[in-house]
């Protein structure tokens, strides 16, 4: 089989407020897109690496990045983004796994779980963590009217793997509305998604208190 990756670097990073990219940001001696990359292409069960980035820094993300690796511009959405990193693949391809760049230390094991999901026969295969804290639902003047039962909830990290011919499909039966990972555009198509286990070094850096645990993290792994 042929195996490929669309890591997903597009997000300005207005909420970490490093003032560039979010994966142009400095996580240790690397960058956070740096730290992605390098754990797919170390990776054997990996044939093609695809990074969306973007548009107005595509030149920036190269420097660095393996030879082997493609750059692309990204899209006005992540579903967009997506789409553009599927349509660079090789005709080949017959599994894509989607990950976003800001989960920099997604371990090996999490990648290997996801690949042997999709080997072993699965169309769609997620990375999961239960959820741990209490959960409650609140109206609009934000009184509590319930308490959510957790059992069934799962917090969804990336990479998520595809066979590639189940998610072009659900791209272009894209539903209207805010889908936030390529997973929900398989749940509107009616396909069953699997999940393995995640881990919680796979979280991701959406702010400056993400970006310390991070380095912190990053201290211990480097």
């Amino acid at each position: 089989m042929s195996v490929a990756v669309v890591v997903v670097a597009a997000g300005t990073g207005e909420r970490l407020g490093a003032g560039l990219p979010k994966a142009l940001v400095t996580l240790g001696d690397r960058t956070i897109l740096d730290w992605s990359v390098r754990a797919f292409d170390r990776h054997p069960g990996i044939d093609t690496l695809v990074v969306v980035g973007p548009a107005a820094a595509t030149g920036a993300l190269v420097a660095g990045l393996p030879a082997t690796a493609r750059v692309v511009a990204g899209g006005p959405t992540r579903q967009d983004s997506v789409n553009r990193g599927l349509a660079a693949l090789p005709s080949e391809v017959e599994f894509v796994l989607v990950h976003d760049a800001a989960r920099p230390l997604v371990p090996a094991s999490v990648i290997s779980a996801v690949l042997a999901a999709l080997t072993a026969g699965a169309d769609a295969v997620i990375p999961v963590l239960p959820v741990i804290d209490t959960i409650k639902r609140v109206d609009a003047e934000q009184r509590v009217t319930g308490t959510v039962d957790r059992s069934e909830l799962r917090r969804v990290q990336t990479p998520q793997g595809f066979r590639l011919a189940v998610l072009l499909e659900a791209h272009q039966a894209r539903p209207g509305g805010d889908v936030t990972d390529d997973a929900g555009l398989i749940e509107y198509l009616g396909h069953p998604v699997l999940t393995v286990p995640g881990d919680e070094s796979a979280f991701k850096i959406t702010t400056p208190h993400d970006l310390r645990l991070a380095e912190l993290l990053a201290g211990d792994t480097a």
